[in-house]
């Protein structure tokens, strides 16, 4: 009987690895497959201070990803000792498991924003985890490492030259229960919430990193598009709100521009929008891709993330350049198009990912693993 462990320092139903090890879990379960995890708890680092703003939360996230790293994965070894024929599938920080999943790439994301050495050198969190994944990859220690993206598999192997585990590409996956094209009324109350007019062309924005997220380009755009368009921002500190604000009065579109913040539920931004627009200039994935696509939204992305793998010219979205030049020219032919053709277009390209779907690719895997090693 299969038997899968998850080591992942928490289980959430949010984004990141913790939201991807919550819908594998749900999925594995679903499938009868006997599934455990191994959390923060079983490491014994729940005691740890929280993450949080400033100064005081990085040193509590530096302490949590120092202990998950380094106590987590003896003690995940261990675990997986008194369970020798489970297959484990590590997500996050320890170095632990037969199947590591790739979350992203943080020497590439570094080297992507510029200034890679000052970037490097002044967080000592980033040293550690350079050091620890370099030791990851250039071991046996796992088996197989799954890439969420055709594009960061090869990125990982330019990155790291000697890439000793199997490298594979299997999709994220997407609610596609949760995310749905909104009806009528959602559409309408998602709109009226933001004081938006009900025929307005509205582009959506997610993201924490904003400079990293190309939000610079997205409203450079903006008087470039020649339309009555509208960018809603959702995402960023407070002072990174202050400072996309600034930016958008000196480029004189602050009238076309609503910067909502952080929002635990992207849901009604997204009903809001007619498109969503992504200029980044790394993406390890971008979970936010699939659920716009799942919400019926086209994408105008970077060659980042999914985006190569999942966007088709014309179909459900464009690949541009990250130049405002470019995103606003196909911005403008989003707008001249049928808007239910793209949102029933952009709907089917993200089906094809839902959880289900996905979680049958790894448990194809896990079954590869396990056959491996029990020929050994």
């Amino acid at each position: 009987m299969t038997r899968i462990v998850q080591i992942v320092p928490f289980v959430s139903p949010g984004t990141g690895a913790e939201g991807v090890a919550y819908h594998l879990e749900r999925e594995f379960r679903r499938a009868g497959v006997q599934t455990e995890r191994f959390t923060m708890t079983e490491a014994r680092g729940d005691r740890l201070p929280q993450p949080g703003p400033g100064a005081r939360g990085k040193v509590a996230l530096a302490l949590r990803v120092g202990w998950f790293s380094t106590v987590g994965t003896v003690l995940a070894r261990r675990y997986l000792r008194r369970r020798p024929h489970a297959v484990a599938i590590c997500h996050n920080d320890a170095l632990a498991g037969h199947i590591y999943v790739n979350h992203g790439i943080l020497r590439a994301a570094m080297k992507a924003r510029g200034g890679y050495a000052w970037r490097m050198t002044r967080n000592p969190l980033h040293l550690f985890t350079a050091l620890r994944d370099t030791i990851r990859y250039a071991s046996r220690i796992h088996d197989v490492v799954v890439n969420l993206t055709e594009g960061e598999r090869r990125l990982l192997l330019h990155t790291y030259r000697r890439v000793r585990p199997r490298a594979v590409v299997i999709s994220n996956g997407v609610d596609t229960e949760r995310f749905a094209p909104p009806t009528a009324v959602e559409r309408a109350e998602a709109r009226a919430a933001l004081g938006l007019g009900k025929d307005q062309m509205v582009a959506v924005f997610v993201g924490h990193e904003f400079e990293r997220k190309g939000l610079d380009v997205a409203l450079a755009a903006l008087p470039e598009v020649s339309l009555d368009v509208h960018l809603l921002v959702v995402g960023g500190t407070p002072p990174m709100v202050a400072e996309a604000r600034r930016s958008a009065e000196a480029l004189g579109v602050a009238s076309h521009v609503r910067l909502v913040g952080t929002q635990a539920d992207p849901r009604p931004f997204l009903h809001a929008a007619d498109v969503l627009v992504l200029p980044s200039a790394y993406e390890a994935n971008a979970l936010v891709v699939l659920e716009a696509l799942a919400c019926g939204l086209p994408v105008l992305s970077t060659r980042v993330g999914y985006a190569p793998d999942l966007i088709r010219d014309g179909e459900n979205g464009y690949l541009i350049e990250r130049t405002a030049a470019d995103l606003a020219r196909r911005w403008r032919d989003v707008a001249a198009g049928d808007r239910v053709g793209w949102r029933e277009r952009s709907r089917a390209s993200a089906e094809r990912h839902a959880w289900p779907r996905i979680a049958e690719q790894y448990l194809t895997l896990v079954d590869q693993v396990r056959a491996a090693r029990e020929a050994m």
